[in-house]
């Protein structure tokens, strides 16, 4: 009964050899994909400059200030240095106005993100899948390069040990270059972050006067109305008294 299950399980790991080699060549597939749209990645973030991000911000926040969202929106659109940049910047502009603008600008930054961490979640299934693979490629061929050597076939012997070799030597470089693109985009993305959330905090800003008038009260300003009389009717009050002789004469004995 345990041959029986032996063999099954045996017979399962020989079916598997062909199907963990064609994951391993799509995986390295994949992956030459994934650095050619990365070295794409690199060449557009060379037209980010920050300072010229700065002074856009800081223009389309004028153009909100005199209402036009939509060039706002288009002025924005064109700093941006990737597709993924220039629609946020540009929806940015355009959201800026409406009544739930810091919610709308949220959104857009966590949509971003999503973005970002999907792109982000192929070569991080590579890191783990290739040695994975690598490894499944290194000890299916083992069983029958094994019983090669005990019948003394050392061409089966020496055919599967290559095999086994060469699938974990791929999948060692899958894990490898996956996981170095991965850090690179993390940090390339994690910069384009941390510029969308500038722009929308200087859209979304509001200047210093108008946030000290929206920040005080009627009943502020009536006390500071109050306190300005009060400061005006003591000055002359103070006058008389130091001048007025009938005030002097009532004061000395």
């Amino acid at each position: 009964m345990s041959e029986d299950i032996y063999q099954r399980i045996f017979q399962v790991a020989e079916r598997l050899e062909l199907p963990v080699v064609i994951l391993a060549l799509l995986s390295l597939l994949v992956l030459i994909v994934d650095l050619g749209a990365f070295a794409v990645e690199i060449l557009q973030h060379l037209r980010r400059r920050f300072p010229r991000l700065e002074a856009a911000a800081d223009e389309a926040r004028s153009m909100l200030a005199a209402g036009n969202a939509s060039a706002a929106g288009k002025l924005l659109r064109g700093h941006g240095w990737t597709p993924a940049t220039s629609r946020a910047l540009g929806r940015m502009g355009e959201q800026a106005l409406s009544p739930d603008a810091d919610a709308k600008l949220s959104k857009l930054l966590a949509d971003f993100e999503f973005a970002s961490q999907r792109r982000l979640g192929r070569t991080r299934l590579l890191v783990r899948s290739g040695p994975a693979l690598g490894l499944m490629g290194t000890l299916i061929p083992l069983s029958p390069a094994l019983a090669g050597l005990a019948q003394g076939d050392v061409t089966a012997l020496t055919d599967n040990l290559q095999l086994a070799f060469s699938i974990t030597v791929l999948g060692l470089l899958i894990g490898m270059v996956a996981f170095g693109l991965t850090l690179s985009r993390d940090r390339l993305y994690g910069q384009d972050f941390s510029d969308l959330e500038y722009v929308a905090a200087i859209l979304t800003s509001q200047p210093l006067a108008t946030k000290q008038s929206a920040t005080e009260g009627p009943d502020d300003k009536a006390h500071m109305e109050r306190g300005r009389v009060d400061q005006v009717t003591e000055q002359p009050s103070a006058g008389r008294s130091s001048h007025d002789p009938g005030v002097a004469s009532a004061v000395t004995p």
